[in-house]
């Protein structure tokens, strides 16, 4: 039973008692029972930070031979001209590493995928799909679902190495206890090049608009808001800054205690990805970024803060950066204490990030958490998201960001 219709139950109970001290303390009754219906529409799905791409290639000592080859290229997925075409570009983000697990079928199948706010389909890994990067055990198998519902479409996702490609099928998705009937996904049957092979989830679910989701297929998050299945068209994410386990994105609800202070609302200047604009970057007062203003896209499928290539240098020499020949950013460990913060303000508010949060600490040193590609589009991916509890609200077009507790 779907909040609203629990909720009217509740109501015409009491209605329906004719004694007047019943009824008052029916009015109560309403209140817990709206509550009890609220707690079954707010659905948290715990995230968990496993090892990285790069992680895996630099214990195997092949990171600085993948690099040359693979350059980075984070902002490939945001390409307005790919998103025009039926192919939904997808970066190949060594460093993501938060996932969760849903299942598909029935009876279930488990994944592991990455909650990405920055695309909008739904696909995980199949068993017609022989590339070398599918080599993971967990694949999809249509035959050992009843559910499953086959169909003739075909999609495609855009890779800064290649395409993944599969067909589109229809089955029931399970995201931490929300029963996501008629769900269309994509089954993959070729995975591009060999970074899929390296990293630890299955697949991707995006959580951006439908209006640049692959050969129109409905999102995950639409299909849940149009069911009745969430008690508020929204969802959250907190991402914990060290731990392992702690992380968690929240289907249908806010959770306060996940933040301190106010929540900041920003209105969605377009309602494809989740952009909104932004005013300056400052460090030390100095406007070194986005000077005149910006756009920005909230992106918990990037790792890294990345910006337009001079922007991203000035910041980088700002906080005492030096970038290698690989276009990998590194800095003093022994500097980080003294390093100062990045300021972005956005729609008037400040939103600081100390050196704790831009600065990564790796086997092989240190490195920062920023990251430039020749493009005009700013994205605040995993580094800004950490310090700011990011909730995503589709009923109102906009974003709120509170401090992260």
């Amino acid at each position: 039973m779907v909040y609203k219709e629990l909720f009217e139950y509740c109501q015409t109970l009491s209605e329906s008692i004719n004694s007047e001290s019943i009824r008052s303390k029916m009015k109560w009754a309403v209140v817990l029972c709206a509550l009890v219906a609220l707690s079954e529409c707010i659905h948290k799905i715990p995230l968990y930070k496993g090892k990285s791409a790069r992680e895996t290639l630099e214990e195997q000592g092949l990171l600085e031979e993948y690099l040359k080859t693979h350059p980075y290229n984070p902002t490939i997925k945001f390409n307005p001209v790919l998103a025009q075409t039926s192919d939904e570009p997808l970066t190949n983000d060594m460093d993501l590493s938060y996932y969760g697990v849903i299942s598909i079928g029935t009876p279930p199948q488990s994944f592991k995928v990455i909650f990405d706010t920055g695309s909008s389909n739904l696909w995980v890994p199949s068993v017609y799909c022989n590339s070398y990067a599918c080599r993971q055990p967990q694949k999809f198998n249509p035959s050992q679902s009843s559910t499953y519902r086959s169909t003739s479409q075909t999609v495609s996702i855009q890779y800064g190495t290649g395409a993944m490609t599969g067909i589109l099928g229809y089955d029931t998705v399970t995201v931490g206890g929300i029963v996501d009937n008629n769900q269309i996904f994509g089954l993959s049957e070729t995975e591009p090049g060999s970074f899929l092979y390296y990293v630890v989830f299955d697949g991707i679910l995006g959580l951006a608009y439908p209006s640049i989701s692959s050969s129109g297929a409905t999102p995950v998050f639409d299909n849940m808001m149009n069911q009745g299945l969430v008690s508020q068209d929204l969802f959250s994410f907190y991402l914990s800054r060290d731990s392992q386990a702690g992380s968690v994105v929240t289907f249908g609800g806010i959770d306060p205690s996940y933040y301190t202070g106010q929540i900041n609302w920003v209105p969605v200047t377009s309602q494809t990805y989740w952009e909104i604009t932004m005013d300056q970057v400052t460090v030390n007062g100095q406007t070194v970024a986005c000077s005149g203003g910006c756009r920005g896209i909230i992106d918990t499928g990037t790792s890294l803060v990345v910006g337009p290539t001079n922007d991203i240098n000035n910041i980088q020499a700002w906080v005492g950066a030096t970038t290698n020949q690989n276009g990998q950013s590194t800095v003093n460990c022994n500097s980080i204490g003294s390093m100062p913060e990045v300021v972005f303000t956005i729609n008037g508010i400040n939103f600081p990030l100390p050196s704790s949060a831009y600065v990564f600490q790796r086997m092989s040193g240190c490195s920062s958490g920023f990251g430039q590609d020749y493009n005009d589009l700013w994205i605040l991916g995993d580094v800004f998201i950490r310090e700011y509890y990011s909730i995503f609200d589709r009923g109102n077009n906009r974003v709120g960001l509170a401090q992260a507790a």
